[in-house]
């Protein structure tokens, strides 16, 4: 039966590190680390995230603010909005909550946020620093995923990587990070053929296709390591991953559930990151 790989636990200890780090800048009489969100319509899940991500600042000690938006919203007056909190010395981080309307470039409010505010890790320099290895932040999820092996004492070096699916967020980051510590990934989408096969050899696999139970447990190696990206709701309200999680737990030595394992850390790494924007605040 495969360990656990327990999101909530690993992040729990990252927000008491956290909150100890934020003391001290408290302490030394600076303003804590400041979050801005910005919140576009009125989709039940983004409001449901921003609520999670504004109750983890809380909890440790980072000042969160929010701005909610109407979906007609137009695309100048969301720019305007995050330029107003580039210019604002008192905000750390920005984070514009997806999806956007679709009459707002989701590429255009990426690139607007200043790279050293963007804590979500999707603006091009931070894209392009982190594609090779020069630093800059890091997406939350891809940053939270691997946290999550390192802090479960899972070393990928040498090791069949495989990465099933390519969005700018998750996939491609992901191989990236793992290619940085010395996997041999592969990289697999929609239209990668034998899809099967090169599940069935990962030593290491990471899952993010978005598309319920899509990796069946039959394929996957025994002894892999299993990173389940994916949350998706069934019509009768269950919440499954792209894994089919019985039968590939059986087979696996670990594997994320789902929820509870990379969530949580996603969260976790968004703290993080907004933390280390406030850190710059302060001259080595």
């Amino acid at each position: 039966m495969a360990v656990l790989l327990d999101g909530r636990a690993i992040s729990a200890e990252i927000k008491t590190e956290i909150a100890i780090q934020v003391r001290v800048i408290v302490d030394a009489g600076a303003a804590p680390p400041s979050l801005a969100v910005i919140l576009v319509g009125e989709n039940p899940a983004s409001h449901l995230y921003v609520k999670t991500k504004r109750k983890a600042c809380e909890q440790v000690g980072i000042r969160s603010t929010l701005l909610h938006v109407p979906a007609t919203v137009t695309e100048q007056e969301l720019l305007d909005q995050i330029s107003v909190r580039n210019e604002d010395p008192s905000v750390d981080g920005i984070l514009v909550q997806l999806p956007l309307p679709l009459h707002v470039s989701r590429q255009k409010v990426f690139s607007a946020i200043l790279p050293e505010k963007d804590i979500d890790g999707f603006h091009p320099e931070n894209v392009g620093y982190s594609s090779m290895g020069l630093g800059g932040f890091k997406p939350c999820t891809p940053r939270g995923i691997m946290e999550l092996l390192l802090r479960n004492g899972i070393k990928v070096a040498g090791r069949d990587a495989v990465v099933v699916g390519r969005s700018h967020i998750v996939g491609r980051p992901t191989a990236w990070l793992l290619t940085a510590a010395d996997a041999t990934v592969t990289a697999c989408h929609s239209r990668t053929a034998a899809l099967e096969a090169h599940v069935r050899r990962a030593e290491v696999l990471v899952v993010a296709a978005g598309r319920p139970r899509l990796i069946p447990g039959e394929w996957i190696r025994d002894g892999a390591v299993v990173v389940d990206v994916g949350q998706n709701r069934l019509p009768d309200g269950r919440l499954v991953g792209d894994v089919c999680f019985q039968e590939a737990e059986p087979r696996a030595s670990c594997i994320t559930p789902v929820p509870g394992g990379v969530g949580p850390m996603t969260v976790a790494m968004l703290l993080k990151n907004t933390l280390e924007a406030a850190l710059r605040r302060f001259p080595a």
